[in-house]
């Protein structure tokens, strides 16, 4: 039974024009989804500081229960991660390439500062203090 299919068709391969429509095709639909995929990648990396102050944040609670003072001693601020982890029995990334955290304890005012790492320019900061509300709020460029 004779194949409808030429086999010598197939054998040849692709032209030059098909592999360039090939090309276009795929560079349009990359056109497409790099901004989303960047888009997403910064809310998942937002999502990440907030969930990492809201940690700060309940660690902070407890070791002013336990203390009778918030960490770091009022009137200093702190960055290094490996002491807030220590002090407040969090588990911070320790050597983040997205965001770095600051603690600030000024006198009425206790606060947790996610600052991104590189491009962005975000700020995210949570207030620590009793009675305030549990929300990270957003400053600087890119803010969502």
């Amino acid at each position: 039974m004779p194949s409808r299919f030429n086999k010598r068709y197939f054998a040849r391969g692709f032209t030059l024009v098909e592999m360039i429509v090939v090309a276009v095709i795929i560079g349009i639909l990359v056109t497409f989804a790099a901004p989303q995929f960047i888009k997403t990648k910064e809310r998942t990396l937002d999502k990440d500081a907030q969930a990492n102050l809201s940690l700060i944040q309940s660690g902070e609670r407890i070791y002013r229960m336990e203390q009778g003072v918030y960490y770091p001693a009022l009137g200093t601020s702190t960055s290094v991660v490996a002491d807030i982890n220590t002090n407040l029995k969090v588990s911070l990334p320790v050597s983040s390439t997205s965001w770095s955290y600051t603690l600030t304890n000024t006198a009425g005012s206790e606060t947790a500062k996610g600052t991104r790492v590189g491009a962005g320019g975000r700020i995210w900061t949570i207030n620590l203090a009793p009675g305030s509300s549990d929300v990270a709020v957003c400053t600087g460029t890119g803010c969502p």
